[in-house]
């Protein structure tokens, strides 16, 4: 899926998720100072290790979906090595909330492939999130570069892809998310955009 609804002026911004603890935290802060959610497609070997940011992130009004276990290129991979990246990290999931979480997100591709998809689907996930808004933020662009990008290309039913652990994603999000509403362009969290 790479967008939702374009009929409407919904818009999400999804987070890979996996960064320093301070940087995710701020990350947080700056979504909920601004009242916006967004979703957050976590790198499970980072949530085993970050074990307090599941409940932080859905305790915020946020959602928490798979991005792979190791963030390895996922589309290289045979149909073993898929399923177990991403069935690792739905077990990470289901153990911290009890839930594999609606969302998965392959790692290191935009598409997934066929066989990323049936991998996903016997793990539980019918839809595979790809995005048609790339921030470019994982190559640490400027700040003024982010939200530039984001702002030119965002319109109804967008997916933005962003990156938590980066220190100018952070920066940007106030002004993107300013910006945004200007345009009248409501951010939320990607099961409020396909239910809105």
């Amino acid at each position: 899926m790479r967008n939702g609804p374009r009929n409407r002026p919904g818009i999400a911004l999804t987070f890979h998720g996996q960064g320093t603890p301070a940087m995710v935290r701020d990350l947080l802060i700056a979504l909920e100072d601004h009242a916006a959610r967004g979703t957050f497609l976590a790198v499970g070997s980072w949530l085993a290790t970050e074990p307090a940011f599941a409940g932080r992130i859905r305790n915020g009004g946020h959602e928490l979906g798979n991005h792979t276990m190791h963030h390895l290129a996922i589309a290289s991979m045979n149909r073993a090595g898929a399923s177990a990246e991403i069935d690792e990290c739905a077990d990470v999931l289901r153990r911290l909330t009890g839930s594999i979480g609606t969302w998965f997100r392959p790692s290191q591709t935009q598409f997934a492939t066929p066989t990323i998809l049936a991998a996903a689907t016997r793990a539980g996930y019918p839809t595979s999130l790809s995005y048609d808004v790339d921030s470019l933020d994982y190559t640490d662009p400027g700040v003024d570069a982010i939200v530039a990008t984001v702002l030119r290309l965002a319109r109804n039913g967008s997916i933005v892809s962003m990156h938590a652990g980066h220190a100018q994603t952070v920066a940007a999000v106030p002004t993107v998310l300013a910006g945004l509403r200007r345009r009248g362009l409501r951010p939320m969290t990607m099961t409020e955009l396909m239910s809105q």
